[in-house]
């Protein structure tokens, strides 16, 4: 299997591919020059392209020897609606736009792949399809891309991901054997009760404390309902109630946004129940209506047993036994990527970017930045998944 150094003449043109796609970020589905980007760049290695699935995302296809199966490889290329401070000479030139979780990389990583491949076609037999995959911050460009036939137009046995990850030693490569990121769900509850003057509280019902209430019992469902082996979060990002001119009143609605987070379908299903049950419990003992609504977003991304295998080995061809992991722990943000998984068996990784050049500059902080370093061992995994794949 190729190791970083058979992609190390790719470096060069990996950073500046890196590099000119940070200078000029896209918001999910708004990818047009960066998918253009790719799909001229995929063109001019001799590689066959379709684009526009899903609006602006791009997949490649690499034909090798004869043979019957297909995997895909897959890269998110969109942008965050950030104002960078990184100060590199390869910042943001578009305002409120960033990369500022790495989707720059991933993309660069795997066109330097896909330049590798074309050129290597006789070391596999089969086909690998590219897919560039837009809008995956909280824009459901996976479930955009399935839904325009993405594995039915471009069939794969097996489908493959991963994801840079600062303060992992460079270089490095984590396949954890199960989950590998938390499902993402929003909910809301909307309390309504009777307004009334500040000073007489007592003509009125306190949708305000009733909320409050609420609030606080949330916290017990993680501390006291669920099993202290599993894993799940709640937490509350958005509370709105009253106007900020008439403190003096009471309002008849209080609106409690939040996130919940697990890493199993149980303990989703858990915190989705618990949540409506709560608020109801509580709007009732508070004399007022609760109107609970949960929104499933994304499922738990969960490696497939024999694929996570599968690039683990990869990853001990590719960068060593000592950088390839394989009991990484869970982390509880989410990633579309997870609706590929539920489609077609496969398996993501994390790769290491070593300690961000800033302390704070971690992913979504407006001070992050890929690490250029890491793209060949990025590009070389990649590669070396298609020889563990589809190699003779």
């Amino acid at each position: 299997m190729p190791s970083p150094l058979e992609l190390e003449p790719f470096a060069e043109a990996m950073t500046a591919w890196r590099r000119d796609l940070h200078t000029h970020p896209e918001l999910g589905f708004e990818e047009h020059r960066t998918a253009a980007f790719v799909a001229r760049e995929l063109r001019a290695a001799g590689i066959a392209v379709e684009e526009g699935i899903a609006g602006t995302g791009v997949v490649g296809t690499i034909r090798g020897r004869a043979g019957n199966r297909a995997i895909g490889l897959r890269a998110d290329m969109d942008a965050l609606a950030m104002a960078e401070m990184t100060g590199a000479p390869w910042a943001s030139l578009t305002p409120g736009r960033m990369h500022a979780c790495g989707h720059d990389g991933h993309t660069a990583m795997l066109l330097g792949a896909a330049k590798w491949l074309a050129g290597n076609r006789d070391r596999f037999a089969g086909t690998v399809h590219l897919i560039f995959q837009p809008a995956e911050e909280s824009r459901g460009g996976a479930q955009a891309m399935l839904a325009d036939g993405l594995f039915e137009r471009f069939p794969v046995d097996a489908v493959y991901g991963m994801h840079n990850l600062p303060g992992l030693p460079l270089g490095t490569v984590a396949v954890p054997k199960g989950a590998v990121l938390a499902s993402s769900d929003t909910w809301e509850v909307t309390f309504r009760g009777r307004g009334t003057h500040g000073a007489k509280p007592h003509l009125g019902t306190d949708a305000t404390l009733a909320a409050a209430a609420f609030i606080l019992a949330l916290q017990t469902v993680v501390a006291r309902e669920l099993d202290p082996m599993q894993a799940g979060v709640i937490s509350v990002g958005h509370l709105a109630a009253g106007h900020p001119e008439a403190p003096n009143v009471i309002p008849a609605e209080v609106l409690v946004r939040g996130t919940a987070r697990a890493l199993s379908a149980p303990v989703r299903d858990l915190l989705e129940a618990r949540i409506a049950g709560i608020a109801r419990g509580t709007a009732a003992a508070h004399g007022v209506k609760a109107e609970p609504v949960y929104t499933r977003r994304l499922p738990p991304t969960v490696n497939h047993p024999s694929q996570a295998a599968l690039m683990h080995r990869a990853a001990t061809a590719t960068v060593g036994a000592e950088r390839a992991l394989d009991d990484h722990p869970p982390v509880t943000a989410g990633e579309d990527f997870a609706c590929m998984l539920e489609a077609r068996p496969g398996a993501y990784a994390w790769l290491g970017t070593g300690d961000p050049a800033h302390p704070e500059g971690w992913h979504h902080n407006p001070r992050f930045d890929f690490n250029d370093a890491a793209l060949t061992a990025g590009a070389a995994l990649f590669c070396g998944i298609v020889e563990a794949e589809l190699g003779a």
